[in-house]
């Protein structure tokens, strides 16, 4: 009985009904959207620097995990020092420069040898590995996204960059300049952001590391196995209270829906609340049927919320081709768990107030 009464209800207006279900597939959304692209750009970023190939990165005193805030105060000679050490097999100092040129870019200023030997070179898909001081190689994530091709002059950090290479993408950076160059354009001579560091074995890394943490006390050293488990919101300042107010502005629309929807239900049908009770029905039957009535429309606007994610994700992607954004079962079930949550607190006070309502009152409303 309850479950045809629902379908009724929800069926006799249809343009209120479709309005929650989109309120609440908004709210799920919304929470499942940035989520997942706050985490899957954390993710895809510390894959990225893990492709490096490299076993330990050594950054300056109390540095950002964003390496492309980390600065340059480091002196080149420090890469010097670190070959020395027992089980090094070799060293690749970088330079990072934040860009906004067409987008938000970190870029790579490397020496190519240095780097080949840490990581074990590029995978060149067009082109050739740099040659000249003013030769760039773009991801080929970036180069669909900026629309860049072999041989093309790219302007960036206010320089004429010649495109000598499209490269495989998972390699630290998307943008890669000689080291020489980016420290002359920046002045950063003979100074370095970071630097990478390949052990003889990889059982060898804790033993490095605390050779480094020895030599040069009060430096950042990282083992690069554990980039994923440091790259998430809650080691970002500020990043987890972001997430956790946008989640509360989609609670906030999905629960004040969902409560203006209900009491608008009860106040509509006074008199067939007064004929359900005069037939018998008791105040638990009211409450439950409105509460259901209300889960029922959370659960529409669940699977339209799902959807909706999936459709902005790709609309996302088709756009911006170097975004990852990363949807999970995991987070799905929380945002359908926070709209249902919201969905029966909301209807909850216009369904106390129904099964309180007098039969005789309520056959009399006009």
């Amino acid at each position: 009985m309850i479950g045809e009464l629902i379908i009724r209800n929800l069926l006799h207006r249809p343009l209120r009904t479709l309005i929650g279900v989109i309120a609440v597939g908004v709210e799920v959304a919304l929470v499942v959207l940035i989520v997942g692209l706050t985490s899957g750009l954390l993710t895809e970023t510390a894959k990225r620097i893990e492709g490096i190939g490299a076993d330990i990165m050594l950054q300056p005193p109390a540095s950002s995990i964003f390496l492309g805030f980390s600065g340059s105060p480091m002196p080149i000679k420090i890469g010097e020092k670190l070959a020395e050490l027992k089980y090094v097999q070799s060293v690749a100092p970088a330079l990072l420069q934040f860009s906004s040129t067409g987008g938000v870019d970190v870029v790579y200023g490397i020496d190519s040898d240095s780097f080949r030997a840490v990581s074990g070179g590029f995978v060149i898909l067009e082109g050739h590995d740099m040659k000249s001081p003013d030769d760039l190689l773009v991801d080929d994530w970036a180069a669909k996204a900026k629309h860049i091709s072999v041989g093309d002059t790219y302007n960036l950090l206010n320089h004429d960059w010649h495109v000598a290479a499209i490269i495989e993408h998972g390699k630290g950076a998307r943008l890669f300049v000689p080291l020489g160059t980016l420290q002359d354009l920046v002045g950063a001579h003979d100074k370095a952001s970071i630097f990478f560091i390949k052990c003889t074995r990889s059982e060898h890394t804790e033993d490095v590391m605390e050779d480094i943490r020895h030599e040069l006390p009060g430096y950042t050293v990282r083992p690069l196995k554990d980039l994923l488990s440091i790259y998430t919101s809650t080691n970002i300042p500020g990043l987890q209270s972001f997430i956790n107010a946008m989640i509360a502005l989609a609670i906030s629309i999905g629960l004040l829906v969902i409560f203006l929807t209900m009491y608008t239900t009860v106040m509509e049908r006074t008199r067939d609340i007064g004929v359900l009770k005069s037939l018998g029905a008791g105040r638990s039957f009211i409450v439950r049927a409105l509460l259901t009535e209300s889960a029922a429309l959370c659960g529409l606007g669940i699977l339209a919320g799902v959807g909706l994610s999936y459709v902005l994700r790709a609309g996302f992607l088709a756009g911006f081709p170097t975004l990852s954004i990363l949807i999970t079962p995991g987070w799905i079930l929380r945002a359908a768990g926070i709209a249902l949550l919201g969905a029966l607190f909301g209807a909850s006070y216009p369904a106390w107030i129904a099964s309180r309502k007098d039969p005789v009152e309520a056959l009399s409303y006009d």
